[in-house]
């Protein structure tokens, strides 16, 4: 089993770093508005309604400070308790050069930080299973906080290979999951809806069973934390008609749609992806890895082509001023610090996988989904769906 495990997570680990670094972009505009009505500071939040995160303080480019930052900051405007993993060391010396060292005496004195010291903790180059080795590491000791109860979710900005081999070793996969993917949100016609694509980068070779798999762990992510009673789930492929695409979709089609437990919308050409009609869109890692890299390419052409076909001169200018808040919110619907994080799907316990160059506003937002996620009921519905019997057999 932990051979197994090994194997999954290292082939996982090999596409991680690139998926971190631009799988995760467009991830959480939807539920960062969702919560903001309750998390802006409006009005106090009650002790009682605050719920303890694991937060990975040594995952990051730029770990332990930024990570440091914006926790002292997610505590203020969320309902949210911290467990900050890291090195002592490294956090004193942090909140020294970021002038952060009243505001975190503050969260400690008022119980809505604490402290975990950690061991040496995992390179952001290193090798995923190097968490095997290093078993006092912050993301190892975050993931156990979360297995034993102490903490709702874990959140890390670190290596993501490591935190998915992390999340297989300690917390374990779900019954009945082979693989675990990474759900990101890409932007629809509809500012209000996005759609849900998996996986984006943890499996580069699919099995018809595991596109089964991961239909029914995203319909659960957007019918609990979306808000969609019942998502329409599509295929990636190359056309619309049943017979289309290659040995993997056809056999993942017969399964999806043979599937009692899911609202199978047939499949999804690339052109329809961002159309609004499909809630969960699913394909094998390397198809979606592709896909999310092209969506951003797309958005930043689209805004340098937008600058560069403004009139210049006094009449660019004018036009400039009138576009100027049109830009602004398109900027904030592309811009990664916005969305912060993207949801490891198949494993027990939530966990969210940060941007490994992570800012304080990343953590603020991957922590809002940390949030959203563990306190909609998210992992209670997975434990369902493990617990039932598959109502078609596995094929391929």
């Amino acid at each position: 089993m932990a051979s197994a495990a090994g194997s999954v997570a290292s082939s996982a680990g090999t596409m991680a770093g690139s998926v971190a670094g631009t799988v995760l972009h467009p991830l959480m505009s939807y539920p960062r508005r969702r919560l903001q009505a309750g998390g802006d500071g409006s009005a106090p939040i009650r002790d009682r309604d605050r719920i303890w995160m694991a937060v990975d303080g040594m995952g990051g480019d730029h770990a332990p400070g930024p990570i440091l930052e914006g926790c002292l900051a997610a505590v203020r405007c969320l309902p949210v308790k911290i467990r900050f993993v890291a090195e002592a060391a490294a956090v004193q010396q942090a909140a020294a050069a970021l002038n952060l060292e009243d505001d975190l005496r503050e969260s400690l004195q008022t119980g809505l930080l604490q402290l975990v010291a950690s061991g040496p903790s995992v390179g952001m180059d290193e090798e995923a299973t190097v968490v095997r080795r290093k078993r006092d590491a912050s993301i190892n000791m975050a993931m156990d906080l979360v297995k034993s109860g102490e903490a709702a979710a874990v959140y890390s900005a670190g290596n993501s290979g490591a935190v998915m081999a992390s999340a297989i070793f300690r917390l374990s996969r779900l019954k009945g999951i082979d693989r675990p993917a990474i759900g990101a949100l890409f932007p629809t016609k509809d500012p209000g809806r996005q759609v849900l694509v998996l996986d984006v980068g943890a499996n580069m070779d699919c099995k018809p069973a595991y596109l089964q798999q991961f239909a029914l762990l995203g319909s659960i992510y957007s019918r609990d934390v979306l808000g969609i009673p019942q998502p329409r789930i599509g295929l990636l492929n190359i056309g619309e008609e049943a017979c289309k695409g290659n040995e993997l979709t056809l056999k993942a089609y017969a399964l999806l749609a043979a599937e009692k437990r899911l609202r199978f919308a047939g499949n999804c050409e690339g052109r329809d992806v961002l159309s609004g009609r499909f809630d969960v869109v699913v394909c094998d890692g390397y198809t979606g890895n592709v896909l999310l890299k092209f969506l951003e390419s797309v958005g930043s052409v689209l805004l340098d082509v937008l600058r560069a076909e403004l009139p210049r001169g006094r009449r660019g200018k004018v036009g400039s001023a009138f576009l100027r808040s049109n830009l602004v919110r398109i900027k904030k619907r592309l811009d990664h610090a916005e969305h912060g994080g993207a949801l490891l799907l198949g494993v027990n316990g939530v966990c969210v996988i940060g941007h490994g160059s992570s800012k304080a506003l990343s953590v603020v937002s991957a922590l809002r989904l940390a949030h959203l996620a563990a306190s909609h009921g998210v992992m209670d519905d997975l434990h369902k769906l493990s617990s039932e019997e598959r109502s078609v057999p596995a094929c391929g």
